[in-house]
């Protein structure tokens, strides 16, 4: 088969298309025939040499995607070869077959097609996982979200909204933030041009947001805090803005807030499957019903790999940037 290796770190020029060994499914496993790969942030940061797979898991980047059952691996049950599936993965999904642990497994929701399919899978268990499983965002509640217009934060709106929530959301132009209304944000604030702590308490009478969900990390960390509402939770899933920040305990205590910070890519598998299994019973009914959809910005070939990166790391896109084995 082939896959997009890295042979050395660097650019997006470091991605090859090249020919590699076939995986084998071990036990518990299943192998997909890939339709379709979507891009990361994850991803960029394999490419760079920042953060390598976990152990055992495959070398090729690529944390999600959508095919064809091809071969079931042994103690395998309540899947079929030919089942049209999406997967969450530790690694692989940048190539024409990937090994699938069957808990990592989703079929196809009703009414989305197996290509964008491969946009699901990543964003959905990161924003049930956080927003709802560890946050509980409540209906009638505000839910901010950073990078709105993000594959994370299209499906973070889609989602809130379907509960009943407030959705706030940051992005960096008029035309994202356009994006984010059409999805349902209720409050959209342009963080090149307006303090989102300013926006947030105004447009709440001064109570806060319930929930934030925070891609940026150290850079955001104070005005978090003080964007919260008494009793708010602030769920940290990335480091874009740095890993290091000063904590104000003092405001933290006097809302009685907390903070969470997890990642997906390395929980054991059994948490991960614990996660699957809520997204296909909570989220996959929404999907099936035309509440939620993937939204996807373009589909590129996987063997120009380089330039789907290029996109991404501009941030000039809306939703999830697809890479396409046909």
């Amino acid at each position: 088969m082939h896959a997009i290796t890295i042979p050395e770190p660097g650019g997006p020029e470091a991605l090859v298309w090249d020919e590699v060994p076939d995986p084998v499914p071990g036990e518990g496993e299943v192998l997909v025939e890939v339709a379709a790969s979507a891009v990361n942030r994850a991803d960029v940061l394999q490419r760079q040499g920042f953060y390598n797979p976990p152990p055992g898991a495959s070398p090729y980047p690529g944390l999600e995607c959508s095919g064809r059952i091809a071969a079931l691996g042994p103690g395998v049950s309540g899947w079929a070869v030919g089942d049209e599936v999406c997967a969450l993965l530790a690694g692989g999904g940048y190539a024409e077959k990937v090994a699938v642990p069957a808990g990592q497994l989703l079929p196809v929701p009703e009414g989305v097609d197996l290509v964008r399919a491969a946009a699901l899978p990543e964003v959905a268990c990161t924003v049930w996982s956080n927003v709802f499983m560890v946050s509980h965002l409540r209906p009638g509640e505000t839910l901010l979200v950073h990078g709105g217009s993000s594959g994370i934060g299209t499906m973070a709106i889609q989602l809130a909204k379907a509960v009943g929530a407030t959705v706030a959301v940051t992005a960096g132009s008029a035309q994202k933030l356009e994006r984010c209304a059409e999805l349902g944000a209720d409050i959209l604030i342009n963080y090149r041009e307006q303090d989102f702590v300013a926006e947030i308490g105004k447009a709440t009478d001064g109570a806060g947001a319930d929930v934030i969900l925070d891609n940026m990390g150290a850079k955001y960390l104070d005005r978090n805090v003080q964007s919260l509402a008494v009793n708010g939770r602030l769920a940290i899933i990335g480091m874009q803005g740095g890993v290091k920040g000063e904590l104000n305990i003092g405001a933290l205590l006097g809302k009685r807030a907390a903070i969470s910070a997890t990642s997906l890519r390395a929980r054991p598998l059994g948490e991960k499957a614990a996660i699957v299994a809520a997204v296909r019973e909570h989220v996959w009914p929404l999907l099936a019903a035309g509440q939620v959809r993937p939204v996807v910005d373009r589909e590129l070939p996987m063997s120009d790999a380089a330039a789907a990166h290029r996109v991404v790391e501009d941030s000039g896109h809306v939703g999830k940037v697809l890479l396409v084995t046909g």
